[in-house]
């Protein structure tokens, strides 16, 4: 069903409201906007109850619509994770601000003074499925900066996004500022989307988190500018020099930790050599925990000579390499060579993580300078591709595209930059 004519105002009228409160935040210096975060806190951490009253009705809808496992994983608010919420608020509170920080300084031989200085984007549009706790992530991250944000949740999490956004709301006011800088969309139709990515004048920046379907639209539809965040067809490649213990942990975290989320890994490549050794007590440890395994011939061939288990293994389909699963499943390939191995992630990968689990220095170095990824790892798991691990407190999204940011985006990636000129009354010749 189209939006309605008083629909679609309704959305611009909140991003107009956004617009004016940016213009407010952007020149608050960085005590006021951690006052504001700390009021955001101390609001969401009072209402906690009343927001996972509201989750558990969003759990409660998500189980009844029969969606899988992850997918309602990734929905669920708890004690546990609004604790998290408040860790990320106050790492965030701690960064250092970078509005107003001068990137560099220069003077003309005639004089003139020249700057570049950071400045916030204005409004920032965030379109997201599932995860309730990027509502909190992206508004602390677009006030630290001061950005105004224009948040467009899933349906699924429609109910625990409004109570987060109100909490939040009455935080910036009840602390002076103004609570229009965070917005909420609340209808949930698809074109609902394309009003806000279309409203040129009004948000200066979209940034998409969600499956394929979601950033596809949003690149391809948007009138404003977007920092595309990537799917996750990430790999974990076990070299034929890896520390077969080593590669085993780092593979099970890599899968099984949190398989939801977009950088959990999606393909194993094992080297031919370490092949039979490695992949019958990997399959193990993986069919131990759930996980079923789409598997090249030559995987099969090695797990049905090693006479183990084989009820979660199953013959991989070609689409199976470009698939990212978000959930517990995982493509096996055996391959030849760190050649084919790269080979591989190039031609199925999608520049978001990509791992080597190897003791040769050698074939360390090679992979991480060879493999194009947002982030490449040598013997530790791609889980880490993450704005709190990586040290920002929390993201706005991982980017896999290279202009302007690329990999976790924290602070410095929602800022751009202006020229000011200072000059004691030079005019051109």
């Amino acid at each position: 069903m189209a939006l309605s004519a008083e629909q679609v105002d309704a959305i611009l009228r909140q991003a107009r409201a956004a617009k004016v409160a940016s213009r407010a935040l952007a020149v608050l210096g960085p005590d006021r906007r951690n006052e504001a975060l700390r009021a955001i806190m101390d609001a969401l951490w009072a209402d906690r109850a009343a927001i996972l009253a509201a989750n558990t009705e969003d759990v409660a809808s998500a189980r009844a619509a029969g969606e899988a496992a992850s997918r309602v994983d990734r929905l669920i608010l708890n004690e546990r994770r609004m604790e998290q919420m408040m860790e990320s608020l106050r790492q965030v509170m701690e960064l250092p601000d970078p509005v107003g920080h001068v990137d560099a300084a220069w003077t003309r031989p005639g004089g003139l003074r020249i700057e570049r200085v950071r400045v916030p984007f204005g409004v920032i549009a965030i379109i997201y499925e599932s995860r309730p706790n990027v509502t909190v992530d992206a508004a602390a991250l677009a006030l630290k900066t001061g950005n105004a944000v224009v948040l467009r949740g899933g349906k699924e999490a429609l109910r625990s996004n409004a109570a987060l956004v109100a909490a939040m709301q009455a935080g910036l006011a009840r602390a002076g500022m103004p609570e229009k800088a965070v917005q909420l969309v609340t209808a949930t139709d698809r074109d609902s989307v394309d009003v806000v990515i279309r409203a040129k004048g009004l948000v200066d920046l979209a940034i998409p988190r969600g499956g394929a379907g979601l950033i596809a639209r949003v690149v391809e539809r948007a009138l404003v500018p977007v920092i595309e965040t990537g799917v996750g067809n990430c790999h974990v490649y076990v070299d034929r020099a890896a520390d077969l213990d080593m590669a085993e942990a780092i593979v099970i975290n890599a899968k099984v930790q949190r398989p939801s989320v977009c950088n959990a890994a999606e393909t194993l490549l094992v080297h031919q050599a370490v092949a039979e050794a490695f992949l019958p007590r990997v399959a193990r440890a993986l069919a131990e925990r759930g996980v079923e395994i789409r598997a090249c011939p030559r995987t099969l061939a090695v797990l049905g000579a090693a006479g183990g288990r084989m009820e979660r293994v199953v013959p991989a389909a070609e689409a199976d390499w470009d698939t990212e699963y978000l959930d517990l499943i995982l493509a096996v390939r055996v391959v030849d060579s760190l050649d084919e191995a790269i080979a591989h992630i190039e031609r199925h990968g999608t520049r978001h993580s990509e791992a080597i689990v190897t003791d040769d220095p050698a074939a360390a170095e090679a992979f991480l300078a060879r493999v194009d990824a947002a982030a490449v790892y040598h013997n530790a798991s791609t889980r880490f591709t993450d704005g709190f691990e990586f040290g920002f407190g929390a993201e706005m999204g991982i980017s896999t595209q290279k202009l302007h940011a690329r990999g976790p985006m924290g602070l410095p990636e929602l800022t751009t930059y202006k020229y000011v000129v200072r000059g004691t009354g030079q005019v051109r010749g």
